[in-house]
């Protein structure tokens, strides 16, 4: 395993002047060391040598300020270092999240959402012993033993060769005990992911648990995982004891071994007391560093390796295939087209999913006029929802093309596209906050009394006033208090809000009663008739002359049907 991984310092360039201050203030702290081991062996030379106290007042006074530098230094790299932790951790968490939203939900929809949220939480979060203490360590592991080897080179070259054929020993133990830690501390972090990918299926679907009789199965299967994750982390930590036990005998021999040679030839005379003593001050700060970067090298294990998951998700490029993803854009940047005043068009357009059989749309061709009222029906697999996806740019087409105003929508600016774009889906996500701020979602500026007439519209005015605070009312998380019609009434609202040209529905009545479907279908047609309206339904079609149907089976579409 590499001691540092390339990728998490290059998605952390924000850290690169705390890591700069880091290296020095370790750089300073070898100098330090090596500064207070030859002023304690004079200190303890000249006290043997009974020459008073006042000798040793300004050694140790030198002495004394050396000690202090040394933890100033030690703590301040500490405390950069974690300022470098908390800026990595939001770079990571800030370009995964951006990222993750670029590779879309279809790609999301084939990954563990637990396993992300795990990873963006609790995983970074342990990036702090990583940078706070091991890439520190791994700076003084650098600097000291060859420093301190140069200096006791100086003074006793035996000395030196000693410490230089046994310093090696650390490294290599280090190394092969780190090779079993890795795959340990990716198990680990396997179930940890899993576990939380578990739970959180279980809570979503905690009321189906509970209906089929399920929920202790449930429980029990929770218990498995984490006892699980529980053996796997003991075992991690077994690991990394037993390798600092390996390593504190191997420095205390190699340390031993140093101070034998350097005891006998002291008494033979054959070295000063001094020299001696310095060589012996020496050495143990020679193997410390090492011991202590194999301790923080277990301790930072669970933040490298979510880390280097971050990484991998980072380097997913995002889909871009087909003819019509590979266009360039022209050399005044993205093209803009307004849709209000522009025609759609699918050319023989396909859409395949990564490891799925068959093609989820199959040559589709379509003109989506300005002011078009067109439904989309069709069995379930269809293809009805990839649709949605490629007017959304959620999708690529894998083969064909599609076009708006004439323009390839891979050179046309993503965000403005989607700005003219209202979109409900068939499950909508509410959000924590108040009934107004899920409304003007899409509109944040929005009027108080344009929230209140998009809420009319939708048919939602009624029970939002019978709300605690009515708009101002707080839903909480996936807003558990509303039933399945009330929020989609709500996400109706939101897309009526919002003044977009082409408005797409996904099977928006689907938890409504028919008549208030048939009242929303009505606002439509009248309130919004400037507006191009994309609808997914198995219900009623559209009655106005601009209405037209499209009937999907197996991607293809085998008929076009104008009322």
């Amino acid at each position: 395993m590499r001691p540092v991984d390339p990728r998490l310092l290059r998605h952390a360039g924000a850290a690169r002047a705390y890591l700069i201050c880091t290296v020095g203030l370790g750089v300073a702290v070898t100098a330090l060391v090596l500064v207070q081991a030859g002023l304690l062996a004079h200190a303890l030379a000249t006290a043997a040598r009974g020459t008073g106290a006042a000798a040793l007042q300004p050694t140790l006074a030198v002495l004394l300020a050396v000690v202090a530098a040394r933890a100033l230094a030690g703590g301040g790299g500490e405390t950069v270092a974690l300022r470098a932790a908390a800026t990595v951790k939001a770079q990571l968490r800030h370009k995964l999240t951006a990222h993750t939203l670029r590779l879309g939900p279809a790609w999301l929809g084939g990954q563990q959402t637990g396993e992300i949220a795990t990873l963006a939480t609790k995983g970074l979060d342990a990036l702090d012993p990583y940078f706070a203490r091991y890439l520190p360590q791994l700076v003084l592991a650098a600097a000291v033993p060859m420093a301190v080897l140069a200096r006791v080179a100086a003074a006793d070259w035996i000395s030196a060769v000693v410490i230089a054929v046994t310093l090696p020993l650390i490294p290599v133990f280090a190394v092969l005990v780190g090779l079993h830690t890795k795959a340990r501390t990716q198990r680990q972090w396997r179930l940890l992911a899993t576990l939380g990918g578990h739970f959180l299926d279980v809570v979503e679907g905690l009321p189906t648990l509970k209906l089929f009789g399920r929920a202790k199965a449930q429980v029990q299967v929770i218990g498995e995982v984490a006892d699980a994750h529980r053996k796997a982390t003991m075992g991690t930590l077994r690991v990394a004891f037993t390798s600092a036990l390996v390593l504190e005998l191997a420095a205390a021999l190699a340390t031993a071994l140093v101070a034998v040679e350097v005891g006998l030839r002291l008494l033979a005379g054959h070295l000063g007391y001094e020299t001696a003593l310095l060589v012996l001050l020496l050495t143990p700060e020679a193997y410390l560093p090492l011991r202590a970067l194999g301790t923080q090298f277990h301790a930072s294990m669970e933040g490298a390796t979510a880390a280097a998951r971050a990484c991998d998700i980072l380097a997913i490029p995002v889909p871009a295939t087909g003819p019509a993803a590979r266009a360039k854009p022209g050399p005044g940047g993205p093209a803009q087209v307004d849709l209000r005043g522009s025609y759609i068009m699918l050319n023989e357009a396909c859409v395949a999913y990564p490891g799925r059989d068959g093609l989820a749309l199959d040559r589709v061709s379509l003109a989506i006029a300005p002011g078009d009222r067109i439904t989309v029906t069709g069995p379930n697999g269809a293809g009805k929802s990839t649709l949605l996806a490629l007017l959304l740019r959620f999708a690529e087409p894998t083969a064909g093309t599609i076009e708006a105003g004439g323009v390839p929508l891979a050179e046309l600016d993503l965000a403005a596209w989607r700005a003219q774009i209202a979109w409900v889906p068939q499950r909508p996500h509410l959000f924590a906050g108040t009934v107004a701020s899920n409304i003007a979602l899409g509109e944040p500026g929005a009027s108080r009394a344009a929230i209140e007439h998009a809420a009319a519209l939708a048919g939602a005015a009624e029970f939002i006033e019978a709300l605690p605070a009515g708009l101002d009312t707080e839903l909480g998380e996936r807003a558990g208090r509303l039933s399945a019609g009330q929020r989609q009434r709500i996400a109706l609202a939101r897309a009526f809000l919002r003044d977009a040209p082409l408005l797409l529905l996904d099977e928006p009545t689907a938890h409504l009663d028919p008549i208030t479907a048939a009242e929303i279908l009505a606002t439509i047609e009248t309130l919004l008739a400037d507006r191009t309206v994309v609808l997914v339904s198995h219900g009623p079609a559209w009655t106005s002359p601009a209405g037209q149907t499209i009937a999907l089976d197996h991607g293809r579409m085998p008929a076009l049907a104008t009322p």
